[in-house]
């Protein structure tokens, strides 16, 4: 029975899990795991190898994986870096040399060490109860035995058929069997991700005898330090491909990028909003600018604009253009940048930025002072200059025939209070081919890099890129509450703050604040290839009504609305009062799939 209120998917509940994830395949591999007895780790890791096997237009396992867990036993919450770093000879002096004044988003030379076996491997190593062997089993068995193609994937191929034929013929081997788009239905095998996946077991069985810890971190030396790595840089090296300019390149990852790379487990930043603590990934993502746009929207009295209302929506819209400067103007690897979050999450500075937001749509890109002074390096069109300057004309755009890339998302809650959110993407098989002995293409993370060392996020050698990808965990009373996430790059804090807002001040429940209408700004530069901003431009659904949208027109904002977004918004919440579980997708979401039991 369909929930009252509900716009077409029920609002599933249960009483001792949940799960919620980009496809039904995945969703029913994590629950087989839960019901083996693995804990919400074994479940995510389960079903994020699935979604690598199955979901290549969205993710693949050379991708990245941020993870957030909520681990019930030591009440805490913790961020697991997803990231890989870039080669150590990917240097801005590098790039000069050989001409590039902006970071491609296709071919080699903007990836990353592939984050996502080496992620999960320390998350069962820290958190989990099962091997390797036993999450990866639902994955190999579908990369074995085949999974049915889907409307999703079979879109993302025919819109790239030609360009695939052309330039990925490893690719056509997996996903364009004897040269053809695949029907749904049509089963896919993918023989060299079976072979990867079951080298790990091996490597890991290997290691076992010394213990169940042993055992995974020999995997995970399998892919990093051993034949795995040496088959993906063997590729890179012998099999040079064109970016958008049409300048072949080889990759500059080596095995000493491979196994110099490791997975950590660091601190979250959090942000206390009425009573619930809001944790999100440190500035290797993108994620603490959620925490920032709460931070000023809690001077904002919400309920009386009341939701998408027009007051509302302006001023929702004003306050991403802060935060989203503020990330432009400071966010980076931690590691490398020191990222002032002591100013920026605090309530004088919120208070400060909220001052700014006047009844008229802002067309400036307004970061703030942190204490540094002003920023002077940020701007809408600083990349379109450096290239005027330089002589070299407009940039180039994405191939128009080039597979779509995206994100997927995973959400776990289990009976002993444990919690995951995890957000995987990368590795898309539109950006780099298919390498043939393990099954998967290489990721472009690295295009987010900036090539002015001024500011942070400047490309370095083994330095983590500003990922979109960003999960959500929301603990209440210490306890492990909310985890959500979606697709999307820079929409993903914007869309998940609205569901967050509907659900937690508005009183939705999950499932009806994930369907509400939505809308999102393009104000600011954007974290792909090729780096454009749109100032004032907003995309923004049909549904919310046209009183809204004239209304927003009249305050300046330039908006584009939309009859139909796609988009795969989901979550999983613990209720502790009752004991309950649930889970939900947002309506459009396609093949994504939630579940409780």
């Amino acid at each position: 029975m369909i929930t009252p209120g509900s716009t077409g998917r029920p609002l599933v509940m249960g009483t001792r899990g949940a799960i919620a994830s980009g496809h039904y395949l995945a969703t029913a591999a994590g629950h087989r795991v839960a019901m083996q007895g693995g804990n919400a780790v074994d479940v995510a890791a389960a079903a994020c190898f699935c979604l690598g096997v199955i979901d290549h237009h969205e993710f693949s396992l050379g991708g990245e994986v941020p993870v957030l867990v909520y681990s019930a036993a030591e009440e805490k919450v913790f961020a697991l870096s997803g990231v890989g770093c870039s080669p150590k000879a990917f240097t801005i002096d590098w790039c000069r040399r050989n001409g590039i004044d902006m970071i491609p988003g296709k071919g080699y030379v903007a990836a990353c060490v592939p984050a996502v076996v080496g992620t999960w491997g320390l998350a069962l190593e820290r958190f989990g109860t099962m091997s390797f062997a036993q999450v990866l089993q639902p994955a190999i068995e579908l990369a074995e035995e085949g999974f049915p193609m889907y409307e999703g994937l079979r879109r993302a191929l025919a819109g790239g058929a030609d360009r695939l034929r052309r330039e990925h013929p490893t690719t056509c081997d997996v996903y364009l069997p004897g040269g053809n788009v695949p029907a749904i239905g049509q089963r896919i095998r993918n023989p060299g991700m079976a072979s990867m996946l079951r080298t790990l077991c091996r490597a890991e069985a290997a290691g076992a005898p010394r213990g169940r810890a042993a055992g995974i971190r020999a995997a995970c030396d399998a892919f990093y330090a051993g034949p795995i790595a040496e088959q993906i840089v063997r590729f890179i090296t012998d099999n040079p491909m064109p970016d958008e300019g049409g300048t072949a390149r080889a990759g500059l990852l080596t095995g000493e990028d491979f196994a110099a790379w490791q997975p950590t487990v660091e601190e979250p930043l959090r942000l206390r909003y009425r009573g619930l603590d809001v944790h999100k990934c440190p500035s290797w993502t993108q994620g603490p600018v959620f925490c920032q746009q709460l931070a000023i929207l809690d001077g904002v009295d919400l309920e009386g604009m009341g939701l998408n209302a027009p007051e509302y929506v302006h001023t929702w819209l004003e306050c991403a253009k802060l935060a989203f400067a503020d990330r432009e103007a400071y966010y980076g690897d931690p590691l490398f940048d020191d990222v002032p979050f002591d100013v920026l999450l605090s309530a004088d500075y919120a208070a400060r930025r909220r001052e700014l937001i006047g009844p008229e749509a802002s067309m400036e890109l307004r970061p703030g002072d942190a204490g540094r002074g002003a920023v002077d390096y940020v701007g809408f069109d600083l990349l379109g200059d450096q290239r005027r300057a330089l002589g070299l004309g407009a940039r180039p755009d994405r191939p128009a025939d080039c597979p779509g890339g995206d994100t997927t998302h995973v959400d776990v809650a289990d009976a002993e209070g444990n919690m995951v959110a995890a957000t995987p993407s990368g590795g898309w098989i539109g950006s780099s081919p298919v390498i043939p002995d393990v099954g998967f293409p290489l990721g472009t993370r690295g295009q987010m890099f900036y090539l002015d060392g001024r500011r942070p996020n400047a490309l370095a050698g083994r330095k983590r890129p500003r990922a979109t990808l960003t999960p959500t965990l929301v603990t209440k009373d210490g306890r492990g509450h909310l985890a959500f996430g979606m697709r999307g790059g820079d929409v993903q804090d914007q869309k998940t703050l609205q569901f967050f807002l509907a659900h937690v001040v508005f009183g939705l429940d999950i499932q009806r604040a994930l369907d509400v209408p939505s809308f999102h700004s393009a104000h600011f530069t954007g974290s792909f290839y090729p780096r454009r901003a749109d100032p004032g431009r907003v995309y923004i659904e049909k549904r919310i009504g046209a009183d809204v949208l004239d209304a927003l027109r009249r305050r300046g904002h330039r908006l584009t609305a939309l009859a139909e977004v796609r988009e795969n918004t989901m979550c999983v919440r613990r209720d502790d009062d009752r004991d309950v579980f649930q889970a939900g997708v947002c309506s459009t979401g396609e093949q994504a799939c939630a579940l409780a039991w």
